[in-house]
C-alpha cells in the first residue's frame, strides 16, 4: 500500500478563498502535478494521512477551502475519499476563543502547571469533568467540524482516535491520530518548544496480534514536555511515527521503527530554505508465519526554484528511494475478559464504566477505518442536522444527556456504539432511506 503523508497546507483565509488572490496556490499546483506523475510510477494512493496546520486561524471558511483541495487530492491520486486520516495542528486552534475565555486559560493553565510527574492526573481531571471538558476542546470546534467525516474528531474522553488498515498477509496497519495541541495557544500565544503536554493516555498503543501501529501527530516529540517519555513509548510500540509542524522532512531508520519528518506543504513564503514537500511511503508485506516483514520504500519529495519543480530527496547513498523492513509482531491474543478500569477517588472526575468484553473482540473504534464504514461516514455526515438526530434516535443511539453534546462529538460517540451494537447495517438503510 501506498500512503501520502502531508503537513502544515495553511489555508489562509482570505486569500485561499479566491484561487487568484492566493500566492500558495501555485505551489499546491506543482504538487499534484508532480504527485500524478509519482503516482503513474508507484501506483495509485492508498491512504492520505494529513498531520495538522489544515488551516491557519482555525476559520470554518479556510476548512471548507481545504475539503475541496483534499478531495481534489484523493482524486488525483487515486485515493478514496474514505482513506484520509487528519489530526489536528496549533494552527487548527482557534486562539482567539482562548483569548475570550478564562475558564479556557486556567484549564490549561491548571495542567501546564502540575508537575509532569502528577500531570496525567491533572489532564484526566479536567477533560472528565462534563464543563471543564468542553471547554479545554472548544478551540478546536472548527476543527472536529471538519474532520467528523473522516471519523477523525477528538473529544475530553476520547483525545485521540485510532482505526485499522488491512495490509496484505492478514497484517493490519492500526493508525492512531494523537492531539498534540491540549494546552497549544496558552492565553492566545504561541507555543514554546518544550512546552506541549501528549500524556500516557495517548501512548497505550496497546500490542495487538497481526498489527503494526502508526502513529500521526501533528508536533514532534521535542516540542513536548513529557518527550522522553513519548519517545520511549512510541520506539517500543510503533512500527511508525509521522510528524509535522518542524517544516523539514527527515527520515530515520531504526530496526524496528521509522520516524518522519514531513515538510510543509505551504510554509511561510519568508521561510528560508523555502522547501514545500511531501512524503510517499510504501508498506509491502512479505514472508509467512514469524518471518513476515514489512518493506518499507520512502519517496521524499521537495520543490526546487529556477526551475521551479519537484525533486527527489535523495539518500546517503545517492539514491531516490530509502529503504528498510520491519518485522511483524506475532502476538497470541490473550484469553479472557477485560477487567473494568479502578474507579477514581477524586470526586470531580466523573467515573466512566467500560462493559467487559473478550479480549479477543472487534475494537468498535478501529473496525470505523474499514473502507465501508468510512464511506457510511461520508454519508451520514452529509444529512442535515435533524436527519442525523432522526436517526440515532430512532435506533436509540443517543441519550438525552448526548443531545446536550458538540455533534462532532454526539454522532461520533453514537457511530462508534452502533459499531459495537453491530448497528451500522441498520444506520446506512435509514440513511439511504434519506439520501433518496
Amino acid at each position: 500500500m501506498l500512503m501520502l503523508h502531508i503537513s502544515d497546507i495553511h489555508f489562509k483565509s482570505p486569500e485561499c478563498l479566491d484561487q487568484w488572490m492566493d500566492p500558495d496556490s501555485p505551489i499546491r499546483t506543482r504538487m499534484m502535478r508532480d504527485l500524478t506523475e509519482q503516482v503513474r510510477i508507484h501506483g495509485h494512493v492508498g491512504a492520505i494521512l494529513i498531520g495538522g496546520d489544515i488551516a491557519f486561524k482555525a476559520a470554518p471558511d479556510e476548512y471548507q477551502t481545504a475539503l475541496a483541495w483534499i478531495q481534489q487530492l484523493a482524486e488525483i491520486s487515486g485515493c478514496a475519499k474514505e482513506r484520509i486520516f487528519v489530526v489536528p495542528g496549533n494552527h487548527d486552534v482557534d486562539r482567539n476563543i482562548i483569548k475570550g475565555s478564562v475558564q479556557i486559560q486556567n484549564a490549561q493553565h491548571a495542567i501546564a502547571s502540575t508537575p509532569l510527574q502528577d500531570r496525567e492526573w491533572k489532564l484526566r481531571q479536567q477533560l472528565w469533568d462534563a464543563e471543564t471538558g468542553q471547554l479545554l476542546l472548544q478551540a478546536h470546534s472548527a476543527y472536529n467540524d471538519f474532520a467528523a467525516p473522516f471519523g477523525c474528531q477528538i473529544w475530553p474522553k476520547k483525545p485521540f482516535w485510532h482505526q485499522d488498515i488491512q495490509l496484505e498477509g492478514e497484517v493490519k496497519l492500526r493508525l492512531y491520530g494523537l492531539t498534540s495541541t491540549l494546552l497549544s495557544g496558552m492565553n492566545g500565544n504561541n507555543d514554546v518548544e518544550g512546552g506541549l503536554y501528549l500524556s500516557p493516555l495517548q501512548t497505550v498503543l496497546d500490542p495487538v496480534p497481526n498489527t503494526l501501529n502508526l502513529v500521526l501527530c501533528h508536533h514532534p516529540i521535542n516540542w513536548l514536555e513529557d518527550e522522553d517519555a513519548v519517545d520511549d513509548a512510541l520506539n517500543t510500540r510503533a512500527a511508525f511515527h509521522l510528524f509535522g509542524h518542524k517544516h523539514k522532512q527527515r527520515i530515520q531508520m531504526d530496526p524496528s521503527y521509522v520516524r518522519f519528518g514531513a515538510a510543509a506543504v505551504n510554509p511561510s513564503r519568508g521561510e528560508q530554505p523555502y522547501q514545500p514537500g511531501y512524503n510517499l511511503i510504501q508498506l509491502d508485506v512479505q514472508g509467512a508465519g514469524a518471518e513476515r516483514l514489512v518493506s518499507v520504500h520512502v519517496y521524499q519529495r521537495r520543490m526546487q526554484d529556477a526551475p521551479e519543480r519537484f525533486i527527489a530527496v535523495q539518500s546517503a547513498q545517492g539514491k531516490d528511494v530509502f529503504h528498510t523492513t520491519i518485522s511483524v509482531p506475532e502476538e497470541p491474543a490473550l484469553p479472557g475478559v477485560m477487567a473494568s478500569p479502578v474507579k477514581n477517588v477524586m470526586s470531580s472526575v466523573e467515573t466512566v464504566e467500560y462493559p467487559k468484553r473478550p479480549k479477543s473482540a472487534p475494537d468498535a473504534e478501529a473496525t470505523m477505518g474499514e473502507e465501508d464504514t468510512r464511506d457510511l461516514l461520508y454519508r451520514f455526515w452529509s444529512l442535515t442536522s435533524s436527519q442525523r438526530r432522526e436517526i440515532m434516535n430512532d435506533l436509540g443511539l443517543l441519550s438525552e444527556d448526548e443531545m446536550k453534546l458538540p455533534e462532532p462529538e454526539r454522532y461520533g460517540r453514537a457511530l462508534i456504539l452502533a459499531a459495537e451494537k453491530d448497528l451500522l447495517d441498520q444506520v446506512a438503510a435509514e440513511v439511504a432511506k434519506r439520501e433518496k
